[in-house]
């Protein structure tokens, strides 16, 4: 589409699947807690107790507390028979975090991109769904703080309202002044983040880089598809007239 000459004060990323490969993560450590239990003598093989922890998280939702435990409960008793299983759990979560603390990266791209963003003269901010200190962890973790507007960060668990309700999205641009239609929103789901920010007139780009949502349709269209940041670069540079010494 032609939007050259349009206006932009302000970026909103998403975090999950959009700054970092939350699929990919979530296996390796989901598949690392389970090794860590059979390590520990639990008998079952490692798909089989991999497949029964996805259902436990499909049923009780990522967020829930207590997987591993519901993952004991559901296998037969000669499992676990003799072993104590909260050393079992615990062996799990260790092994989760572990892994959370080698691996939780960015992209290669994203820390180069955000920084020469953070050096123009937009605002940059976070609208994602989660819970609040969980979110706020991966921030950190991230390294991406420092890039952002700590008034421009939005989760979910803290806002009181869930994507993909606009009023979310228009709550952010609200608390920062800015007019939707000179702001943008990047995120990996059609459905969660695409449609609402378009119902409230931002310009939006779907980050269809990896990850579970990329064969996903939502009711409206993105204004962009990237596959990349260095995409976001080149379309910031061409249609709103940014210049970060790409050749377009």
């Amino acid at each position: 589409m032609t939007t050259m000459n349009r206006k932009l004060d302000a970026i909103f990323f998403d975090i999950d699947d959009t700054l970092f490969s939350t699929t990919r993560f979530a296996e390796t450590a989901r598949r690392s807690s389970i090794e860590a239990m059979i390590r520990l003598g639990l008998r079952i093989e490692a798909e089989e107790a991999y497949k029964e922890l996805l259902e436990v998280i499909s049923e009780f939702s990522s967020n829930y507390g207590n997987h591993y435990d519901k993952l004991l409960s559901r296998l037969p008793a000669a499992a676990t028979a003799g072993l104590h299983q909260s050393l079992l759990v615990a062996a799990a979560v260790v092994a989760y975090h572990e892994t959370k603390f080698r691996e939780l990266a960015t992209y290669e791209d994203v820390l180069e991109v955000m920084q020469l963003l953070a050096q123009s003269r937009l605002e940059l901010g976070i609208i994602t769904s989660g819970l609040r200190i969980k979110q706020a962890e991966k921030i950190i973790r991230l390294q991406i703080a420092r890039f952002l507007n700590p008034r421009g960060i939005f989760i979910t668990d803290e806002v009181g309202i869930g994507k993909p309700n606009p009023k979310l999205f228009l709550r952010a641009c609200s608390v920062l002044d800015l007019d939707p239609r000179r702001t943008m929103y990047v995120g990996d789901h059609p459905t969660n983040d695409i449609d609402p920010a378009n119902e409230v007139g931002m310009i939006t780009v779907w980050n269809k880089r990896e990850g579970k949502h990329i064969d996903k349709r939502g009711v409206t269209r993105p204004d962009y598809v990237i596959y990349n940041f260095i995409d976001l670069l080149d379309l910031l540079q061409r249609d709103f007239g940014f210049d970060f010494g790409l050749v377009v």
